[in-house]
């Protein structure tokens, strides 16, 4: 049985410190800030919401769960809320670009986002470029025949490059609306990845529009802190358009999604509630924001 999830327990410890306090005063609002720190809610962006909350209190009537955890709310939604960004790319044909560590759940998202576009009735080509993990081609190659989609596929150890160049031709010739690339999560030579995203975009950029690619970052929700390093160190090497969080579910740290939101100004484009293909959600502040609140998105 799961334990109770990060929206629940931010909810009940924000409510026990304002039942606590019979005004909303300094006190309140240093505990406020401890219990964000602590919920990997990272230390500058829990500053900023704090300061925001004073702010509201010193210039509006506060007073109270209710009104507190409405103001809560709008600042957490508006920190979140990147307003057309959080939209994926509606001009077709696209190509997205997946990147991520291995074991963050890459390449579930790309079996979840192909099920998402299939049933929105849009062709859809699976590339396996990452072709230096084991198995990883053999995986993809299950979703997609889960999913009903085509796949090109090299030999492992072949040129990424080489994958994504018959990808593209294949996407053209068959005027496929979506493709989804798969790339090797690595990150112990940052060079390494560097040039080879650097060459995929080559390739990419000679069959596919500017304006029609999309570079999606799947991070991994339960690695709290982790994952915020892995935006950082992802966002030096490539030009992300947004972000895909995954498993915000059971004992997530979904405070992260505040921070990677808040640091790096980047949408959070899906949220990934299960193992399901269906379980893929469109990122929406304004519901993430009230589910702090209520313990359920």
């Amino acid at each position: 049985m799961m334990g109770k999830s990060f929206f629940g327990r931010l909810a009940d410890r924000i409510g026990d410190a304002i039942l606590l306090r019979p005004q909303i005063d300094e006190g309140f609002l240093s505990e406020l800030e401890e219990i964000l720190i602590t919920s990997d809610i990272g230390m500058d962006t829990s500053l900023r919401i704090t300061e925001s909350l004073r702010e509201a209190v010193r210039h509006e009537r506060i007073e109270g769960r209710e009104a507190v955890t409405g103001k809560l709310e709008e600042i957490i939604a508006s920190i979140t809320d990147k307003g057309d960004r959080l939209k994926m790319n509606e001009n077709y044909p696209v190509v997205i670009l997946m990147i991520g560590v291995n074991g963050g759940g890459k390449t579930t998202t790309i079996a979840k986002l192909a099920d998402m576009y299939g049933r929105q009735g849009k062709s859809v080509l699976l590339a396996a470029a990452d072709t230096f993990r084991a198995a990883a081609s053999d995986q993809l190659a299950v979703w997609a025949d889960r999913t009903g989609v085509n796949l090109i596929r090299h030999q492992e150890g072949a040129d990424p490059s080489a994958v994504i160049f018959d990808a593209v031709q294949a996407a053209q010739a068959r005027g496929v609306d979506v493709l989804i690339c798969d790339t090797a999560g690595r990150l112990q030579n940052k060079v390494n990845l560097m040039a080879e995203l650097e060459k995929m975009n080559k390739v990419i950029g000679r069959g596919f529009a500017e304006e029609s690619k999309e570079i999606l970052l799947v991070l991994d929700a339960t690695t709290g802190k982790n994952a915020v390093s892995q935006a950082k160190e992802f966002g030096n090497v490539a030009d992300i358009t947004g972000i895909v969080l995954t498993k915000l579910d059971g004992t997530a740290k979904g405070g992260i999604a505040i921070t990677i939101s808040d640091e790096f100004d980047l949408p959070i484009k899906f949220i990934g509630t299960g193992e399901k293909l269906g379980d893929l959600e469109a990122f929406d502040p304004g519901r993430f924001a009230k589910s702090i609140f209520t313990g359920v998105y």
